[in-house]
């Protein structure tokens, strides 16, 4: 099976073709991957996309599904790559996968038992993903925008992944567990969509949505500003 794995959430993004084995569960294999300059992924996406299929003799309609991160993460880029995903998708009447990357960041720590995954929001503040890992499942509990401190006290009785040395770091000095995750790659993406299509988990297009993870209005209104 064909994959285009897609991620435009971060500052730089990638664009992959990967083959998925259909009698493995986690048997993905990248083609190719090619990175995105952030700030353009507009004008280098759906080229790169053309480009990778004729360097590697595939016609787009070859495409089976597509695995797209839709977030959390930077406001234009996702809004910018999963516009271009909805279309293609729509286009050639393909299912889409779309993963979370603090999902993509829990699976790639491994281990059982509550997960913690932790992304650098800026501000102080932290994208934090809480799963329960049982029996081969995985069950989130939720993805919301944290404080560091607010974080760390979360994850206590679990495991903290990231791949931000500094929340690693901070989670250590205050007596957590800490598996530490390399840069987020295009073959761990590939990996968690593919189990979510085994698991029959696609979107049409049209449902196709950023998750930001951003606070309410009320949580913002409510928390005491600097002079009180």
């Amino acid at each position: 099976m064909l994959l285009l794995v897609t991620d435009t959430s971060g500052k730089n993004g990638s664009v992959a073709l990967a083959r998925a084995d259909e009698t493995a569960t986690d048997e993905v294999r990248i083609i190719e991957s090619v990175p995105l300059t952030g700030g353009t992924f507009s004008a280098q996406l759906v080229p790169q996309i053309a480009a990778l299929l004729s360097k590697h003799g595939f016609a787009k309609t070859q495409i089976d599904v597509f695995i797209v991160v839709s977030g959390p993460g930077s406001f234009t880029g996702l809004r910018v790559g999963l516009a271009a995903i909805k279309a293609l998708a729509e286009i050639l009447a393909k299912p889409i996968v779309a993963v979370s990357l603090l999902e993509v960041l829990a699976s790639g720590g491994g281990g059982s038992g509550k997960v913690m995954s932790g992304i650098d929001a800026g501000r102080g503040e932290v994208y934090a993903g809480e799963y329960e890992f049982a029996d081969g499942a995985t069950r989130l509990i939720r993805e919301k925008l944290l404080s560091k401190e607010e974080f760390l006290e979360s994850a206590r009785g679990g495991h903290v992944v990231t791949a931000d040395q500094k929340i690693a770091d901070q989670a250590r000095a205050v007596g957590l567990a800490v598996v530490p995750v390399g840069t987020i790659n295009p073959k761990m993406i590939g990996r968690l969509g593919w189990r979510k299509l085994q698991a029959g988990e696609t979107i049409d297009p049209a449902q196709l949505d950023a998750n930001y993870i951003r606070r309410t209005d009320a949580e913002i209104l409510a928390k005491p500003s600097a002079k009180s």
